[in-house]
């Protein structure tokens, strides 16, 4: 028998039967046929076999095999799921060429496998293995393709030289590091070497030598040196043809200085990856040399200045980016000489001046990306010209005039940018010929005029937003008019009036983003948009009326909603509880009525609760840390709240921002406050969706990830209402004021550390300020303003460097004010309404002589007086206890213990008589000597 494939899943029972009545079968593939370990037990009989695939099926083990492969040649295991180490079933199979091991979980190979050296071809790719490069490679010298990517290998051992006769060599995603190893220098066949993401340092001079080299990928490594620039190995390698140092840290002596680059005939490079380096120079004149260059990458790498003239001639050129770099001057006319360009990218970048007409010749484009520059004027009118273009951006800019109607020429447009600029005029009806068109941008801009969305059957992402756009949302009559594609829908900051389609969240069963905030639109928010499967809804700053739809569905999309000031009335509906995924919810400055929730099950990531200025009423509800582990601003001013303060909010350890004031609350601040950690500045600053990344990257889609830079909160800060929005993570507020609170101002207070402001003003609390206010470094506004405080102003308010609004006005306080520090510079205003206040600012001086600040000396003095009586006082208590104590230690023992008492005395009588002997005898003696 000659082949048998089954390339189709079989029963297996069936399988192994043909395989049974095939032993002298030489070729056997049955790829992906989900066979497991059972199925392969008739392979022991099949003696002929020279190619065997067995890849991509479920064998997690494979059977012990009796058998004899010695006439295999090609053996597929790739995709299988085996693990440990290489089956021994194949350890006799020393005649194999091809042998692939690719997408298991091998960790090891068996000592056998040095047997292996007539291998070719060998696939140890997506495996388990860790450490060197295992030695029972060493002898196969026959090798021509090695393909050990993806593991865990950590060094390159010296004997890698041998491999003479390897013409490929994949080394790339494992964890190699530090310099080149010159295990790789004697490779004199080697035509592919991939050694791209690994952690690589440096780039060895003999690297010029490898001058058979094809195909060279460096990228995604650390490598900051290279012995020999890349003008140098391009001078050297005149038949490499891509070369890719794309991701790395390298500057600009590596990359070479300009001049000729070598002697070589021809160059037969195509592709040119540099980018994502720190070159910060001008572009090099030699890469015009490159004549038969398909393939130029250059973004992100701070190059500056024109573009050289010489690329002129790299007239085979089919991509060019230079996207994010600091390049500036006119676009030069010769770019129109590049006919076969099919991808132009200059974004980001500082080009000014207007388009070239001459770009319009380069007929084969799809992709013409000039977004983020300082381009003016008119949009080209014959830009329709460019037949071919899928992809036209150039917004950020600063083009003016109309839409061109040549753009409705381009009828396989796929995505049309022109947001950011200072367009004007109306969006042309016909656009709607554009029937590929999937991505329509012209936000921010001056268009005006109406605009029906029913012409779009195949937009997907539409934003016409920030424009003066006007008249109702039109959506079709019926349900014949259907967006089967959209996903993001944003008219938001126009002048669109009327309702909103009862019929809408038909019209787009699969939107997930509809912004239409900032708007004149009324009547209320149709219960259809409750069947889309939304991730952001923006219906602010509009007109809306009625009660918001309870019907809300978790579909673990939620990130936000927002429905704020608007007109909307009824109760705060239940079924938010339900978006488990929610991450924003504002309802503030509407006419909500009701009491909020008690229980609250699946927000867990919710970061902001905005329900403030409605008319909600009722107390508000213990919400525990275990209902909104993630929460960072609570808003809820400006409500008609009553009860106390639930203890329970103390332990929403996430909170930043709690704004509780303009409501009816009453009682004591809880004395818990202090355990906001939130508040405290040894909180982790780690802020949800707020990461940057260190280098210029492509910008992402509109709102794929909610950052806190999108959202806004208002806040009364330093006696101004303030709108929070770029910084808002950085905020760090509480406000409790215009309440009826009553009692003392709890101490813990003190420990929020992070507190930026603190507002308790307008309430009725008692007592005095805490003297450890002095402990809230960070406090810059602080308003106890309209309270029945008493006592003096703590002097430790002089070490809050940062505050600079304070307002203690119409309390009880009495006593001199502070001078130094932050003090001096608050004005009489601050104090207003403490009659028994002295002292500058105030014009009452304080009772004795001189002024307030002699004043101020004087009880500096007073006090320490004060303190030195003190310390006299606890010396003489010391020395009293310790007299005492050793005293009755001695005394009282003797007193209580009579066998001691009688050894005591008994001991100083003796010692008594000796003294008095040896008193007497020199006494003696100086007489007889006298």
């Amino acid at each position: 028998m000659g082949n048998v494939y089954f390339g189709q899943p079989q029963n297996l029972l069936q399988v192994s039967i043909n395989l049974t009545s095939a032993p002298k079968l030489q070729f056997l593939g049955l790829a992906g046929n989900g066979l497991t370990e059972s199925a392969l037990d008739a392979l022991q009989n099949m003696t002929s076999l020279v190619h065997l695939d067995l890849s991509n099926n479920y064998l997690t083990s494979f059977p012990s095999l009796s058998g004899n492969f010695e006439k295999l040649e090609s053996l597929d295991l790739s995709n299988c799921g085996l693990h440990g180490s290489i089956p021994n079933a194949f350890k006799n199979a020393t005649s194999i060429e091809f042998l692939s091991f690719e997408g298991n979980n091998f960790d090891s190979a068996p000592l056998w496998f040095h047997k292996f050296e007539k291998i070719k071809y060998l696939d140890f790719s997506f495996n388990r293995f860790r450490g060197p490069i295992p030695n029972v490679l060493q002898n196969m010298s026959s090798f021509e393709s090695l393909d050990l990517s993806f593991n865990y290998f950590t060094s390159i051992p010296s004997w890698f030289h041998k491999f003479e006769k390897l013409k490929h060599l994949d080394l790339s995603y494992n964890g190699f590091r530090g310099p080149i190893p010159n295990a790789l220098q004697n490779m004199t066949t080697i035509e592919s070497l991939d050694l791209s993401n690994n952690s690589f340092t440096s780039v060895p001079y003999w690297f010029v030598e490898l001058k058979t080299l094809l195909n060279l990928d460096l990228s995604v490594n650390d490598l900051t040196f290279m012995e020999c620039s890349i003008k140098l190995i391009l001078g050297r390698m005149c038949h490499l043809k891509r070369l890719d140092f794309t991701r790395n840290k390298l500057r600009k002596e590596s990359i070479g200085h300009n001049g000729e680059l070598s002697t070589c005939i021809i160059h037969d490079l195509e592709i040119l990856n540099l980018g994502y380096n720190e070159f910060n120079d001008q572009l090099p004149s030699w890469i015009g040399q490159l004549e038969n260059l398909k393939s130029l990458d250059l973004f992100a790498n701070f190059f500056y200045g024109p573009i050289p003239s010489s690329f002129n001639k790299l007239l085979k050129l089919k991509l060019l980016d230079l996207s994010y770099n600091m390049l500036e001057g006119a676009l030069p006319n010769f770019l129109g000489q590049l006919e076969n360009l099919t991808s132009l990218r200059l974004s980001s970048n500082s080009f000014n001046g207007t388009i070239p007409q001459n770009l319009i010749q380069l007929v084969n484009l799809f992709e013409l990306d000039l977004s983020n520059n300082y381009l003016k004027g008119l949009i080209p009118k014959k830009i329709g010209q460019l037949i071919n273009l899928e992809y036209l951006i150039l917004s950020n800019n600063y083009f003016v005039g109309p839409i061109p109607e040549s753009l409705l020429r381009l009828v396989v447009l796929r995505e049309l940018d022109l947001s950011n600029n200072y367009l004007n005029g109306t969006i042309p009806t016909s656009i709607n010929q554009l029937v590929y068109l999937n991505s329509l941008d012209l936000s921010r801009n001056k268009l005006h005029g109406n605009f029906d969305l029913s012409q779009f059957v195949y937009l997907s992402h539409l934003d016409l937003s920030s424009n003066n756009l006007d008249g109702a949302i039109m959506v079709g009559n019926d349900l014949s008019s259907i967006l089967p594609n959209m996903w993001y829908l944003n008219l938001s900051h126009n002048q669109f009036s009327g309702p909103l389609p009862d019929h809408f969240g038909q019209i787009m069963p699969y939107l997930n983003f509809l912004l239409l905030g900032n708007n004149l639109l009324n009547g209320s928010i149709p219960k259809s948009l409750c069947q889309i499967e939304l991730g952001i809804l923006d219906l602010s700053k509009n007109k809306l009326s009625g009660e918001i739809p309870n019907c809300w569905k978790d579909n673990e999309r939620w990130k936000e909603i927002n429905l704020s000031f608007n007109k909307l009335s009824g109760d705060f509906p239940s079924s938010f509880g339900n978006l488990s995924s929610l991450l924003w919810l504002h309802l503030n400055n509407n006419n909500l009525q009701g009491e909020l929730p008690m229980i609250v099950r699946n927000l867990k990531l919710l970061l902001i609760l905005d329900a403030g200025d409605n008319q909600l009423s009722g107390r508000i509800p213990s919400w525990t840390e275990q209902m909104f582990p993630s929460l960072h601003v609570l808003r809820l001013r400006k409500n008609m709240l009553s009860g106390r303060i639930p203890s329970q909010l103390c332990n929403l350890s996430s909170l930043r921002i709690l704004d509780l004031s303009l409501n009816n609350l009453y009682g004591s601040i809880p004395w818990c406050i202090g355990n906001l950690r939130g508040m405290t500045l040894n909180k982790s600053t780690t802020i949800p969706f707020a990461v940057a990344p260190p280098r210029p990257q492509p910008p992402s889609p509109p709102f794929s990830k909610p950052e806190w830079s999108k959202e806004d909160v208002r806040e009364v800060m330093k006696g101004r209402e303030l709108e929070y929005i770029k910084i808002l993570e950085l905020v760090v507020i509480m406000d409790l004021s215009e309440n009826n609170l009553d009692d003392s101002i709890p101490i813990g207070i003190t420990l929020l550390n992070g507190l930026h402001g603190l507002n308790l003003s307008n309430n009725y609390l008692i007592g005095e300020i805490p003297n450890m206010i002095g402990n809230m470094k960070s406090l810059e506004s602080f308003d106890v303003s309209n309270n029945k405080l008493s006592g003096s102003i703590p002097n430790s308010m002089a070490a809050l460097t940062s505050l600079s609004h304070l307002n203690l006005g119409h309390n009880n306080l009495s006593g001199p004010i502070p001078t130094s520090y932050q003090f001096s510079t608050f004005d009489s205003s601050t104090y207003d309404g403490n009659p028994f206040l002295c002292g500058p600012p105030l014009i009452k001086m304080c009772p004795g002589h001189g002024s307030g600040q002699d004043l101020r000396e004087r009880e500096f003095e007073d006090k320490d007086d004060e303190t030195n009586k003190l310390e006299k006082w606890l010396f003489f208590l010391v020395i009293a206890i310790g007299f005492a104590t050793g005293f009755w230690g001695v005394i009282g023992t003797l007193w209580f213990k009579k066998s001691w008492r009688h050894a005591y005395f008994r001991r100083v009588e003796d010692i008594a008589d000796i003294i008095y002997v040896v008193t007497m005898i020199r006494m003696a003696r100086n007489r007889v000597d006298n």
